[in-house]
């Protein structure tokens, strides 16, 4: 490698001069911001440099997507670098969610009557006992959604299913408040909720089919199940009669037709004594010609 010596800077102000010794040729280096970060030995600046020249993604944007939810690996493989070289600009934004969502667990979750006296993370520990899950394996974070909102989310196993939930978290005074975004983040901050969604809560292979308890069912399938019920016995004091069918027919010339309760001359008729325990059934004639005989 031959060593080359800085002779001044160009006629265009954009470029080095230097000068080989020994063959006295001259050369034109770049005044370029790798020359200068060389020149104050900022390493750091020098790997951005190489990021930014590897690919179209430039730190900045690096950091953006990050802050914005994507992992380190993600990150890498649409910028097309190694890394290591996205972790220099990631680290600081790592620590900037971690931090969130720890502050977001000591904020209280907003309820229908205001915020909870209780904090998000002593709620969730709640909730996470009473369903017999091991909270120790939760795992929090939190990033920043397309509205610029931080947004906190809760990751964990149950058997074989894979939970998330995730509320959206506003700084402020006390802590700050939090408010749930979907169903498993409302269910636990329900106390009194014991069960997870469908959506999410994991089954056995054979599931069991309650039913429904009817009076009389004995639990036994023996064929047939009889549901045996009092049943009211007749009164014998009811003097009710059966409804009579009216006469159509006109009455025949010369006679004049009565009105209920009357005689034929038009003066009232006797109330007739009632039969006692017995009811007054019309014969069958009567129910035909619609008229009422004379009968005991």
């Amino acid at each position: 490698m031959r060593t080359l010596r800085v002779v001044g800077l160009h006629e265009d102000g954009k470029s080095i001069v230097c000068e080989d010794p020994a063959r006295r040729e001259r050369f034109l280096l770049p005044a370029d911001e790798r020359l200068r970060a060389a020149a104050r030995g900022d390493i750091t600046r020098l790997g951005q440099i190489e990021i930014e020249l590897e690919s179209q993604m430039r730190p900045r944007e690096i950091q953006a997507r990050i802050r914005a939810g994507e992992s380190v690996e993600q990150v890498a493989a649409a910028a097309g670098a190694s890394e290591q070289r996205v972790e220099r600009f990631a680290y600081p934004v790592l620590l900037e969610r971690s931090r969130t969502a720890e502050l977001a667990q000591q904020a209280h979750p907003v309820r229908e009557d205001g915020p909870d006296v209780q904090t998000l993370g002593e709620v969730v520990a709640y909730s996470f006992g009473a369903r017999g899950h091991d909270y120790s394996q939760a795992t929090w974070d939190s990033w920043r959604g397309d509205d610029g909102k931080w947004i906190v989310g809760l990751h964990w196993q149950a058997g074989r299913s894979e939970n998330r939930a995730h509320w959206q978290f506003s700084p402020g005074a006390h802590g700050g408040t939090v408010t749930a975004i979907d169903e498993l983040a409302e269910t636990l901050l329900d106390p009194n909720t014991h069960r997870m969604p469908r959506a999410v809560e994991h089954r056995e292979t054979t599931e069991e089919i309650e039913q429904p308890m009817l009076v009389g069912y004995d639990g036994r399938d023996n064929g047939s199940n009889v549901i045996e019920a009092p049943i009211p016995e007749p009164n014998e004091d009811d003097t009710t009669e059966m409804p009579r069918i009216p006469a159509d027919d006109p009455p025949p010339p010369g006679q004049q037709a009565t009105l209920p309760g009357t005689q034929g001359d038009g003066a009232p008729a006797k109330p007739k004594p009632k039969r006692k325990n017995h009811p007054a059934v019309p014969a069958w004639e009567d129910v035909l010609l619609g008229v009422r005989s004379q009968r005991g």
